[in-house]
């Protein structure tokens, strides 16, 4: 069996997750990060402490590369020189930002279109059967979302109980007619191409539109990283901005360990061009208000907050991400962190790091 996993933007919070976990089942890692999210959202936003402590923590069994996944050439010299020992590549590396992407819409297209482009073709070269996971976004499905019949309730914005996508939205919400945001728009192409070379060039590929993907290993910045950046504001008592929806915005959150988790289960029984909407579902999600009280309560500090009265354009005002496909694929599988969980993590991984 080929023993190398290819992981790109290994020093971030799903790929470092990944390097771990597959290490631990006995495969070599390839990392592939040259700190980009550095340039996008400055210091708070470098991976550089999380790369020291994972060449730390896991050795031998990890080899870095600093390349950029713009980079073909590079990318073609990595993997002819890999071959037919690579058994898994994990395409996690991104431009994750809504407001950033309009800054830069030519920066966000290359990184995250032609990336995954460059990065799917490198694999059909050189790995074809090898199981090809791509860390997808519900963005793709743009501001559909927002017309659902939405209720208003204390803390939150809910769903009849009624009504079909009340347990979670499934992979059948159209991705047409909406506003995606300029990232959700790059997301679509690399989305619709790891798909495409599924089923053009039948290779076991995998699309996982996360919800919050979250964790401690999570870099949290202002303009990405929901959880982490509540948990720090409220820690170094910095202000957060709530930007429209009352607060009651719902997103569910999926921890790192979980997603990987699922990533295993595809690897060892993979399929062709599978799409899968990925997240805590109706087991772990909170809106922003929520999401406060319990990092207050996890802190004994009270949160700062301001409240903009203006949503980000494109934003989701609910969600809350229906894994029962995946769960059909992979009964197995299960989540093991909730919100509450997710937080008191991050809180107790970052008493160094975060303080007031």
């Amino acid at each position: 069996m080929s023993s190398v996993v290819v992981i790109t933007g290994s020093a971030g919070l799903i790929g470092s997750e990944a390097v771990r976990h597959f290490a631990a089942l006995g495969m070599d890692v390839v990392g592939v990060d040259n700190d980009m999210r550095g340039y996008f959202f400055g210091a708070d936003g470098s991976t550089q402490w999380n790369l020291q402590r994972l060449t730390k923590e896991v050795g031998d069994r990890y080899t870095h590369h600093s390349i950029d996944i713009r980079d073909r050439d590079g990318l073609d010299r990595l993997f002819s020189g890999l071959g037919a020992n690579i058994g898994l590549v994990i395409h996690a590396a991104a431009q994750p930002s809504h407001d950033w992407a309009a800054r830069e819409p030519f920066t966000d297209f290359d990184v995250n279109a032609v990336g995954t482009i460059n990065m799917l073709e490198a694999a059909r070269r050189y790995a074809k059967d090898a199981p090809f996971i791509f860390t997808s976004t519900n963005k793709v499905y743009g501001d559909t979302p927002n017309s659902l019949p939405l209720v208003e309730l204390e803390t939150r914005w809910e769903l009849p109980e009624d009504h079909r996508w009340y347990g979670g939205i499934d992979e059948t919400m159209s991705i047409d007619n909406s506003m995606h945001s300029v990232f959700g728009a790059s997301k679509v192409a690399a989305d619709i191409m790891v798909q495409e070379y599924g089923r053009y060039f039948d290779m076991p590929t995998a699309v996982f539109r996360g919800g919050t993907l979250t964790g401690p290993g999570h870099s949290a910045a202002e303009l990405h990283g929901f959880l982490a950046y509540v948990m720090r504001c409220v820690m170094e008592q910095r202000t957060y901005k709530i930007f429209g929806y009352q607060g009651k915005m719902v997103r569910d959150a999926i921890h790192s360990h979980d997603l990987i988790t699922a990533f295993e289960a595809f690897h060892k029984a993979p399929r062709v061009a599978e799409i899968y909407n990925m997240g805590g579902g109706r087991f772990s999600n909170c809106s922003h208000i929520e999401a406060f009280k319990i990092a207050e309560e996890i802190t004994g500090l009270e949160a700062r907050t301001e409240y903009v009265d203006q949503n980000r354009m494109g934003d989701h005002q609910w969600w809350i991400s229906g894994t029962g496909r995946f769960e059909e694929h992979y009964p197995d599988w299960k989540l093991t962190y909730d919100v509450p969980a997710i937080l008191r993590e991050i809180y107790e991984a970052n008493q160094e790091v975060w303080k007031g």
